[in-house]
């Protein structure tokens, strides 16, 4: 499983993905494998009242990529997403680490076979 940001026809960079890119507006038509990326930690939280499923505590950052020497209009992307541990600070140096669930699939409402329960979480390096 990749871990895909998505390019424009003007090479604007999103994660996720959209039909239209947000920047200009061009079909999304390419997508860029983060997944053997290091990636830096702009923001973090800790959420300890998570969603049925969802671990507590639950440690989110937002991971910027740079893409700089790339083809690329953008010279980074930016992404989302769960961190391994609870210990993480702004500007740590991370990589994204997949997961074969994200949240238990028995947790809530929605029948475990409807949806993707896998994913990545971010790992400091």
């Amino acid at each position: 499983m990749s871990f895909d940001a998505h390019v424009c026809e003007n090479g604007h960079v999103t994660y996720p993905g959209h039909t239209l890119c947000p920047e200009c507006g061009a079909k999304q038509t390419e997508t860029l494998d983060l997944s053997g990326r290091t990636g830096e930690v702009v923001t973090w939280t800790k959420s300890t009242a998570t969603p049925p499923g969802v671990r507590a505590p639950n440690t989110i950052a937002i991971v910027q990529f740079d893409l700089s020497g790339a083809d690329l209009t953008d010279d980074y992307v930016r992404a989302v997403g769960q961190v391994t541990t609870e210990e993480v600070e702004t500007g740590d140096a991370v990589e994204p680490v997949y997961a074969e669930e994200l949240r238990d699939p028995e947790a809530g409402i929605k029948v475990p076979e409807s949806q993707e329960w896998d994913g990545y979480r971010f790992e400091p390096v």
